[in-house]
């Protein structure tokens, strides 16, 4: 029994894991609900979906997009979430809130970007609230 348990706990998460666990941390604290994390369909992921209570709108989904990196070298980590990648997660997001009876919820898409470099304990966190809107949608219908 311990054999097969030791090598999954003594694995190294990577980098966006443990990204997205600081971002879950971060999200929490500042009062969303996390409702799933890594959630996977035949169209693709979502990294973290909450539930804002804040929102002036009432209970809001959020569908939160977490980048890591670990420097900006190449860039801030949000201009990783271009035109494609937003058209990807709005299909992926309409999906969950299908699946999960959402569709009548607002909701809205956050980016947080997360910069860890290799000598630092803990990462800087900017969280980009309405960070872009629903993309295309007239498509998926």
């Amino acid at each position: 029994m311990w054999r097969n348990w030791l090598p999954v706990r003594r694995r190294r998460r990577s980098l966006g894991e443990r990204g997205e666990t600081a971002s879950a941390k971060f999200l929490a604290k500042l009062g969303y609900k996390i409702v799933a994390r890594g959630d996977r369909d035949g169209i693709g992921e979502l990294d973290i979906v909450a539930v804002d209570m804040r929102d002036s709108r009432g209970p809001t989904v959020v569908f939160v997009e977490v980048k890591t990196r670990i420097n900006h070298d190449a860039g801030h980590p949000t201009e990783a979430v271009d035109i494609d990648k937003q058209r990807q997660l709005t299909r992926v997001a309409l999906s969950y809130s299908k699946r999960h009876g959402l569709l009548d919820y607002p909701s809205r898409f956050d980016v947080v970007a997360v910069t860890w470099p290799p000598d630092q304990k803990s990462p800087t966190i900017e969280h980009f609230m309405h960070a872009f809107e629903a993309a295309e949608l007239g498509q998926i219908f």
